[in-house]
């Protein structure tokens, strides 16, 4: 165990080394003209200064919590909770900064060279800077709580600087609070950066395209630095959060599911306890392996992208990075797992459930991985201009809106199915050929490879930043086609990451879900929760409910922030000289509009996702809070998917038109106008709604893991 942490920490570390030589080489790059200097500075200051408000706010939730945690549950719980949230916060701030210095150099070297190729080159880099960091950051965070305090053990010996619980294991206790600290920014980020930049953008959408007949981030439009700020502090900070919580929450999983198949049988090894301690030690071992192997597979394909020579097709050089990190996560999981597994006795594989003896984790990781390059592929079919979704979505647009809005309902309720059918096929199997213990490992497998999938995501805020500074600096036309071209895989990839992200969070849910129930469950007992109970019926038709809740008062929040700003845009525009392109836009007021109303926002939501679980557990006890999380993880996914997939084919369908692909149908035209409503439909749906979801039912299912022994103590009706 101590040669996996070890070895753990050095990947992390090797993994940052080139990150910050990469953060290095992009500050190195030359920002180009005098004007573009200027732009990217406001949003460099704009994304800095939105963050450091933001924070100020999350600082002071995190330090209560803390507090209240080592007060009552366990006494070290605060400090992990803290280390969880510092992690996070740390990807979030390196993610950002590098991407406000990555998009200006991008749309320079397009300048320069006049190369796609290098043009990606320098995306990508700024990009990796997001993905290993997420996994780098996650996985060291996590390790170091292990080194701190001795690794994870199964003895229930818990207790708060005031009161002692009992079953409460400190250890368990010190992850799920770890994981706990990093969802609480991710919902935080998620909200505020979802609610500023769609704010901004439908606003910016909304006075440039259908009141003024004004071209895309025209910088006469005073919404246009806030809609390129929101893109980092949403698409890069909230997207960095998100991932890395989801990466933290299936390695927390795995462990707490070790615990739980260790107190779950020892009473049948009674007379045989070494067998089952030494299984108990591989069992805890192989998780953090698995991470270690995905994070130096994510490195090597990164480093592999960044210096071959780049083709003139941005998709397969990006496509063939997160292959390549795929492929070695596999392999070099395969080479881990007889190392690890190799020495188990026969009579706990036959105990834990394992079919396959000592490779039973491992294809339950390959599941997971499948899962991820399968779901990525699907957005992409919906989502992407190559395919005949978006382009029949692109095509209707010339009977007007309501055709378009129907027709992109009907793709991203069609788009559900296979995603769905992926991830319930892959938890089933995977419990099938290795138990609870698979299914967490199948989760931890589609993360395994984030620090690729990442990069490959925050590729596209980039390339959109890219290309607005190229259009708001009045840079050549040829530039503005090649930046053009990577805003468009962008929106892609951008897409593909929604997707991923929505169905890491299922099998990271799920996992979570398979944890919490063994946490209440006697030991020697089998773990149940019975779904034909009323208790936990009525908890799932509630959990459903609040899934809807939730996404609805994020999507007024945002229409009420995106309609003030569309109006203070409309009074400047009608100041004198604005218009004309004689006297600039206060754009440092709108950014401060944006800000404004995102942090008032963002509060309400983000402790809802806290507290639900906290109420339902003190009030109804475990098995409502289990029914609350079956529920709202049932009706959650669906509805993401649906959101992310709708919202991207809208996105794309608009961008099609916009590149002359339909005849006779361009930009300022009809359908080009009812394109643009169909886009503004579907930024709210993924960029707010759809992605905030995936943090809703992580966030209420690791407060749950993290009070289970505190519900099951306290409840008011029994």
């Amino acid at each position: 165990m101590l040669i996996t942490w070890i070895l753990s920490l050095l990947a992390a570390a090797g993994a940052l080394v080139y990150v910050f030589m990469n953060y290095r080489q992009i500050k190195a790059m030359r920002e180009g003209t005098p004007e573009m200097v200027e732009m990217s500075g406001i949003i460099r200051s704009g994304a800095n200064t939105f963050m450091l408000t933001e924070y100020r706010t999350i600082l002071i939730v995190v330090a209560v919590l803390a507090i209240v945690l080592s007060l009552f549950v366990e006494k070290t719980s605060g400090i992990t909770f803290l280390i969880g949230a510092v992690m996070s916060s740390s990807v979030c701030i390196l993610g950002m900064k590098s991407a406000t210095y990555a998009n200006v150099r991008t749309a320079n070297r397009a300048r320069e060279t006049l190369s796609i190729g290098e043009t990606v080159k320098v995306a990508l880099c700024g990009g990796s800077i997001s993905g290993l960091s997420v996994q780098a950051f996650g996985l060291m965070g996590l390790v170091l709580i292990l080194v701190i305090w001795g690794g994870v053990n199964h003895i229930a010996d818990g207790a708060g600087l005031i009161t002692k619980l009992e079953g409460v294991n400190a250890s368990i206790m010190r992850i799920s609070t770890y994981s706990l600290g990093c969802s609480l920014v991710a919902m935080f980020n998620r909200v505020a950066g979802g609610n500023y930049t769609k704010a901004a953008d439908i606003s910016a959408d909304i006075l440039a395209k259908i009141r003024h007949d004004m071209p895309e981030d025209d910088s006469r439009v005073p919404n246009v630095i806030a809609d390129f700020i929101g893109d980092n502090v949403n698409d890069i900070a909230g997207n960095c959060s998100d991932l890395l919580e989801s990466f933290v929450a299936t390695m927390s999983a795995s462990l707490m599911v070790a615990v739980i198949l260790f107190s779950k049988h020892s009473a049948a090894f009674a007379e045989n306890m070494a067998v089952l301690e030494k299984a108990f030690s591989l069992t805890v071992t192989y998780p953090i392996l698995l991470a270690c192997m995905g994070l130096l597979g994510c490195l090597a394909g990164l480093i592999y992208a960044a210096h071959k020579k780049m083709s003139d097709d941005p998709s397969r050089e990006l496509n063939l990075a997160t292959w390549i990190s795929a492929g070695l996560t596999v392999v070099l999981g395969f080479i881990c797992a007889p190392i690890v597994f190799g020495g188990m006795d026969a009579s706990v594989f036959a105990a834990y459930g394992w079919k396959a003896g000592w490779a039973s984790p491992w294809i339950c990781s390959v599941l997971g991985i499948l899962s991820g390059i399968a779901i990525g592929s699907i957005t992409e079919y919906y989502t992407s201009t190559s395919f005949k979704p978006t382009r029949s979505l692109a095509e209707i647009a010339t009977e007007g809106e309501a055709f378009v809005v129907t027709k992109g309902d009907a793709i991203g309720s069609r788009s559900v199915l296979l995603p769905v059918l992926l991830i319930g096929i892959s938890l089933f199997v995977s419990g099938k050929i290795c138990g609870t213990y698979g299914i967490a490992i199948a989760a931890l497998g589609m993360l395994a490879f984030v620090g690729a999938t990442v990069s490959i995501d925050a590729f596209g805020p980039i390339a959109d930043n890219a290309g607005g500074l190229a259009e708001s600096c009045h840079l050549p036309g040829n530039v503005r086609e090649i930046t053009d071209k990577l805003d468009a895989v962008g929106n892609t990839t951008a897409a593909i990451g929604k997707g991923f992200a929505i169905g890491s969070a299922a099998f990271a849910t799920v996992s979570l879900i398979v944890s919490y129930v063994g946490n209440y469950t006697p030991a020697n007992q089998e773990m149940v929760l019975n779904i034909a109970s009323f208790v936990v019926v009525a908890g799932g038709i509630i959990g459903g409910a609040l899934v809807e809740y939730f996404s609805a008062m994020l999507t007024d929040n945002t229409i009420e922030s995106a309609r003030l700003m569309a109006d203070e845009g409309d009074r400047q525009l009608s100041e004198p000289g604005v218009l004309e392109g004689t006297k600039a836009p206060d754009y440092n007021k709108m950014i401060r509009l944006a800000a404004q109303q995102a942090l008032k926002k963002m509060l309400v939501p983000s402790v809802l996702a806290m507290f639900i679980p906290v109420v339902g557990g003190f009030l109804f006890g475990v098995e409502f809070v289990g029914g609350l999380l079956v529920g709202a993880t049932i009706v959650a996914i669906p509805r993401a998917l649906f959101m992310g997939n709708s919202g991207g084919a809208f996105d794309n369908a608009k961008k099609y038109i916009e590149s002359g692909a339909l005849e006779g149908h361009g930009k300022g035209s009809a359908a080009h106008k009812a394109a643009v409503t169909g886009d503004t439909v579907g930024d709210t749906r993924k960029d707010v709604v759809g992605v905030a979801l995936d943090i809703f039912i992580k966030t209420m299912s690791t407060v749950a893991n993290t009070l289970v022994s505190v519900f099951h103590h306290f409840t008011l009706i029994k």
